[in-house]
C-alpha cells in the first residue's frame, strides 16, 4: 500500500466525470488499498478515486464502522432531509452547511465485481452522497446553505 497525493479544488481535474470500472483485477485492489490508507492518513471519512488522480468510479468510506468499498456506486433511493456541516480532503480549510438526505440506499459492486446494496443514515448517508458527487465532478460546496467560517467551529 502507498499514500497517494490528494488533488485539491484548485485543479479542474476534480470537475471531470469518472468512468465506470470494468476490470476487477489487482490494479483495482491496489487502488482501493491505497485510497483507504490515504484516507486514514489524512483523517478523512471518505475518498473518491478522482481525488487521487484516477478517473474511475471508485470510493472508500469509513464513518467509524469499518471500511466500505464501493465500485461503480449509484444512489438508488433517498429519504428525508438533514442539515449537515461538511468538509473535504480536496478542499482544505473549507467547510459548509448543506442539505443532504437523511437515509440513502446505494447499489454498487465490491472489489471482486459482486453486486452489493447498502443503506446508510445520518453521516453515512451524507458520505455516500458526498463521495458519489465527486464521481460526477461535483464538490460539496456547489450547493450550500452557507459556508462556515473555520473560527466558528
Amino acid at each position: 500500500m502507498a499514500l497517494r497525493n490528494i488533488v485539491t479544488d484548485t485543479d479542474h481535474f476534480l470537475r471531470k466525470k469518472s468512468r465506470p470500472v470494468d476490470r476487477f483485477d489487482e490494479r483495482l485492489h491496489v487502488l482501493l488499498d491505497d485510497m483507504a490508507e490515504t484516507m486514514y492518513h489524512e483523517d478523512g471519512v471518505g475518498l473518491a478515486a478522482v481525488q487521487v488522480g484516477v478517473l474511475r468510479r471508485v470510493v472508500v468510506i469509513d464513518v467509524g464502522d469499518g471500511i466500505i468499498e464501493l465500485v461503480n456506486p449509484q444512489i438508488i433511493r433517498q429519504e428525508g432531509e438533514q442539515e449537515v456541516t461538511e468538509g473535504c480532503l480536496s478542499c482544505p480549510g473549507k467547510r459548509a452547511v448543506r442539505l443532504r438526505p437523511k437515509k440513502v440506499t446505494v447499489k454498487a459492486q465490491d472489489r471482486f465485481g459482486k453486486e452489493i446494496t447498502l443503506e446508510g443514515e445520518d453521516i453515512l448517508a451524507c458520505a455516500f452522497c458526498h463521495e458519489c458527487g465527486h464521481l460526477d465532478g461535483e464538490l460539496f460546496y456547489d450547493n450550500v446553505i452557507r459556508m462556515v467560517d473555520p473560527d466558528e467551529e
